[in-house]
């Protein structure tokens, strides 16, 4: 899992002290608030109100379309319980500052926390200080490094994320008659073990229907890096079939390059899920045919476990008593047979 932003290396400079302010803190807010973000359905036995819960919540800046998601995610997930308390704090991608908010939370004696580290590592120490303070910690994503430091992870798959993009693009060369495919790859920052990942699942997966990965360049997960290093791969690459860019966010770039080279002879499969890509897939009138989901309805899922260990419940539909100590969300491939289905979980980028 990652330890740093998915998408920039943005640190700051002034670490705060513990009382850093606590902002767009919301108290049971009915539900039915006008929100377009994804949130979990509830059903069963344990879907009705119990006892009241108050849910910290800390997460880096919402500078960029799926972080911002991941926080409107949440809140919006709050909302449909009127026994939750949800208490979030500013977003911030300055490590010193999350762990003084992170504590903050933790002397106010929070409920449940959850936690989107923007580094894993870092944030690691605080997250057991609250579960040594007998606070249920949810660690979305960015994986701590022990699981001392938190009592349930949920978090995207990005291996499987980059084997059915592989699989996808596979099994479209296959129908197409193309034998030997000429397939690129637009990956996120090589030094993450994300990208690392997601880039060996994308090859393994190629070489399962023996193809491999062509032209390669790596990006930053940023609109601008994918225009540009999708220019230098298109000026490098007269033909293409096929090309994976691993971030929808930066697919914006992607595609400006694309249109700036006038190239239309290859599909193009996305990443994470954002309703702009999926908009594009619809409309199928473009590279666009579909985007391999690393969707932040991860965040909506972490505060209904929340709830659910708040209240001391597990889940329904499982035999367990107790909610698990780890979720992985699947990496669904979006194309315009089923785009209508995971419009639902689409984020602006």
């Amino acid at each position: 899992m990652p330890s740093f932003d998915r998408r920039k290396f943005l640190w700051g400079s002034t670490a705060v002290g513990a009382s850093a302010v606590l902002v767009g803190c919301t108290s049971n807010e009915a539900p039915g608030s006008t929100n377009t973000a994804a949130v979990a359905g509830q059903t069963g036995e344990n879907s009705a109100p119990g006892a009241p819960v108050t849910i910290g919540f800390s997460a880096p800046a919402a500078d960029h379309g799926w972080m911002a998601a991941m926080t409107k995610n949440a809140r919006a997930q709050a909302e449909q319980f009127s026994e939750v308390t949800f208490k979030a704090t500013e977003g911030t991608n300055d490590v010193n500052q999350q762990i003084a908010q992170v504590e903050t939370l933790i002397n106010e004696a929070v409920d449940v926390l959850v936690i989107l580290p923007f580094d894993g590592k870092a944030l690691t120490a605080v997250g057991k200080q609250a579960m040594d303070a007998g606070i249920p910690v949810i660690n979305v994503d960015r994986v701590f490094d022990t699981a001392l430091a938190y009592r349930t992870w949920i978090g995207g798959d990005n291996y499987r994320m980059g084997v059915n993009a592989g699989n996808y693009i596979g099994q479209q060369m296959k129908a197409k008659n193309i034998a030997n495919p000429v397939i690129g790859e637009v990956a996120g920052i090589d030094s993450l073990p994300l990208t690392q990942q997601r880039s060996k699942g994308f090859a393994d997966a190629l070489a399962g229907h023996g193809f491999k990965v062509g032209p390669r360049v790596s990006a930053q997960f940023t609109p601008e890096s994918g225009e540009q290093q999708t220019a230098n791969l298109l000026q490098g690459a007269p033909k293409l079939d096929a090309l994976w860019n691993h971030d929808d966010d930066q697919g914006i770039g992607v595609l400006a390059a694309i249109d700036s080279a006038s190239r239309s002879e290859f599909i193009m499969v996305g990443g994470a899920g954002s309703k702009n890509m999926m908009d594009l897939i619809k409309a199928d009138s473009g590279v666009v045919k579909a985007t391999v989901l690393y969707s932040p309805s991860m965040a909506s899922s972490a505060i209904a476990l929340a709830r659910l260990l708040g209240q001391s419940k597990g889940l329904g539909d499982l035999a367990e008593h107790e909610v698990p100590a780890s979720i992985t969300t699947y990496s669904a491939v979006v194309t315009k047979e089923n785009v209508d289905q995971y419009m639902d979980v689409g984020f602006d980028s």
